[in-house]
Parts: C-alpha cells; sequence; structure tokens
C-alpha cells in the first residue's frame, strides 16, 4: 500500500510542473480535483516571476519570459529556460502554457519533477511533460520519456518513449521505478 501511495504522489508531482497559472483555473473549475491534485498547495497565494526577459506579443496573443525563469507561489518552485503563455478571447484566459528546456518544479511536500518540455493545456485540462522526465521524492523516484497527466480524470500516463536502438547501454524505450521501503523504525511499525 505504501509502494502505491509513493507511486501515485510521484505521477501526481508531475501535474504540478506547469500549471503554477493554470492551477487557478483549476480552483475555480473543480475544488475536489484541486485538494486531490495539489495537496495544501495554496492557489491563492501570489504568484512571483522572475526572468531576465519578458516580451509580449498583442498580435500573437503571447507572453514569453526567458532566461532563468523563476516561477514561485507559496512553497512550489518552477524554473525553466523559457516559459510562454497563449491567451484567447477578449479577455485574455491562459489557452496553453509552454514551459521549455531544463523545466524543474520543487516542493517540499510533493518533491521533484524535472524534464525537458511541458505544456499545460488549459482548455483540455491536460499536462504533458516530454524528454527525460524524472519524478522524485524522498529515496523514491521514477524515470521516463514522457508524461501526459488528464486533470479531469486524474489519470497520469508515464511512457518509454521509442525503444533504443539494440546495444544502446540505456534502455530508453522502458520506464523505470526505484522505491525504497519505509524502515520500520523511523515510522513506528
Amino acid at each position: 500500500m505504501k509502494l502505491l501511495s509513493s507511486i501515485r504522489l510521484l505521477c501526481l508531482t508531475a501535474c504540478l510542473a506547469v500549471t503554477f497559472d493554470g492551477s487557478l483555473a483549476l480552483a475555480a473549475d473543480a475544488p475536489a480535483a484541486k485538494s486531490a491534485l495539489t495537496g495544501k498547495r495554496d492557489s491563492d497565494a501570489p504568484i512571483n516571476i522572475a526572468a531576465d526577459k519578458f516580451v509580449a506579443d498583442e498580435n500573437a496573443k503571447t507572453g514569453t519570459w526567458s532566461g532563468n525563469v523563476v516561477i514561485v507561489q507559496g512553497d512550489m518552485r518552477m524554473r525553466a529556460n523559457t516559459v510562454r503563455m497563449n491567451v484567447v478571447g477578449k479577455d485574455n484566459k491562459p489557452d496553453k502554457i509552454f514551459a521549455q528546456g531544463n523545466v524543474v518544479v520543487d516542493s517540499p511536500s510533493s518533491g521533484t519533477v524535472t524534464g525537458d518540455n511541458g505544456v499545460y493545456d488549459v482548455v483540455q485540462r491536460s499536462i504533458n511533460l516530454t524528454g527525460h522526465v524524472v519524478l522524485t521524492k524522498q529515496k523514491n523516484s521514477m524515470r521516463g520519456a514522457q508524461m501526459t497527466v488528464n486533470l479531469v480524470t486524474g489519470i497520469a500516463t508515464l511512457g518509454g518513449g521509442a525503444s533504443a536502438a539494440p546495444g544502446a547501454a540505456t534502455p530508453s524505450g522502458r520506464v523505470q521505478g526505484i522505491f525504497t521501503p519505509a524502515n520500520k523504525a523511523s515510522t513506528g511499525n
């Protein structure tokens, strides 16, 4: 049972990877899903975004932060090389949020998730992380090439990607997980 909880928590951690702005929509749309997916995170906390550069393109309806992007909300911290938000409609609601290059999300309560790129589709309420996806919490970790999370159903799928070439050192076509059982002395059992 503890193994299943660790796997579930690691997979749900990925939901946080690119939802800093999107989580506000999630909170308004589905309070029950918010608590299941984000735990104790305060979605009403201010969102602080810092970067070397910001470019707003009114014609394309995008805002792009680039260079050492750091986004902080409460105890959550996301880093990426570039974050771009597409908006739609007269009220400029977020449509898709793209995090590109060395995406890292840290949370003391949920652990760390990393990947090369992430896309949060606000309308479809789905997250897709690609490229060297690694979920870590304490001594437990999972690895894969891509991860898709459906925020409506709560189903997360970690995939291994294309199979490695014959004789390759790493089996890139497979999902890998390492889970360390809790020490009975430390849990009181």
